[in-house]
């Protein structure tokens, strides 16, 4: 008599487990439903893309490339978003790269500022004050041991400048030789590029070329950081000032973006960990972009193309 009773409870039991199981399949839980719903919510965001800032002039050089990848997580920080940095060994390349959108904002020399603004309505950003000031210069250097104490004294020698489109690595002793009615290919024995003004200083130290043109906050960023490759140059030649190399963005570029990266950089010198960022940076702060400061690089280049044209 046991028995059929033990029977019929199992065959019970496991029709219920069965039904479970076919409930089970027919309707997925809930919970699974919300989280795949909270999964697509939040998607967008991990899909944001990054900001992309291009790293085409420094004013402080490669060596200091560890600060440039805290200021790009301090803007990550606070931007709410990627950010990615974008290397280019040229300024042209970086010039096209802001021009077809490949780059959202880029530190660039002042000359290719100029020129971008003119060619395709390049944006300034922000400047960064050196010295309480938003200038720099072009300093002519020569080895130490070298004879040569004026620029006059470098006709018939070898020069390294560092860019075709660099201001104080091009542009100024270009301008000096105009003003002397000389061209660089008239004036120099050979000429070098760099693509790099830190490689224009080795380059003179080593005398694998007899003089250079360069960025002055590159030379005393270096000056501080490895006295003894500055210490093998003379600096026998100082330009006016110019405008300093500034930050910019595409054309284009979100206007609430655009106004965030320039409020996070116009304040970073009043936060404790932006202002440690700049300090070695050896960048006193960041202050609004204003366009007037690079007039006198129009000036300089209105000259040269007169210039040019009047010795065809």
């Amino acid at each position: 008599m046991k028995r059929p009773f033990h029977l019929l409870y199992l065959l019970l039991t496991l029709g219920l487990l069965l039904a479970g199981t076919a409930c089970n399949r027919s309707e997925p839980p809930q919970v699974s439903l919300k989280t795949a719903e909270v999964a697509s919510k939040t998607a967008p965001v991990k899909r944001m893309p990054p900001l992309r800032i291009g790293m085409g002039a420094m004013i402080t050089p490669k060596e200091g490339y560890v600060y440039y990848q805290r200021l790009q997580g301090y803007i990550e920080k606070r931007l709410g978003r990627p950010v990615q940095l974008v290397d280019r060994e040229n300024y042209d390349e970086m010039n096209g790269l802001l021009e077809s959108g490949g780059v959202d904002a880029a530190f660039v020399c002042a000359g290719p500022y100029v020129e971008g603004k003119s060619k395709f309505n390049l944006e300034l950003l922000a400047m960064p004050l050196v010295k309480g000031e938003p200038i720099y210069y072009s300093y002519i250097l020569v080895h130490k041991d070298s004879p040569i104490s004026s620029f006059k004294e470098l006709r018939g020698k070898t020069f390294a400048f560092t860019d075709p489109k660099s201001n104080s690595g091009k542009l100024v002793p270009t301008y000096m030789l105009a003003r002397m009615k000389e061209t660089p290919e008239s004036y120099f024995s050979r000429v070098e590029y760099t693509y790099g003004h830190d490689k224009s200083i080795r380059a003179v130290a080593e005398k694998i070329v007899d003089g250079a043109a360069v960025d002055s906050l590159i030379w005393e960023y270096i000056a501080i950081k490895k006295p003894e490759l500055t210490g093998q140059t003379r600096i026998i030649a100082k330009s006016a000032p110019y405008g300093i190399p500034p930050m910019v963005v595409r054309p284009g570029l979100d206007p609430e973006i655009r106004k965030k990266l320039k409020d996070i950089l116009l304040s970073a010198a009043n936060d404790p960990e932006g202002k440690e960022i700049l300090k070695g940076m050896m960048i006193d702060s960041f202050v609004a972009g204003d366009d007037k400061n690079y007039d006198t690089i129009r000036t300089m280049n209105v000259w040269i193309a007169r210039q040019r044209n009047a010795a065809k």
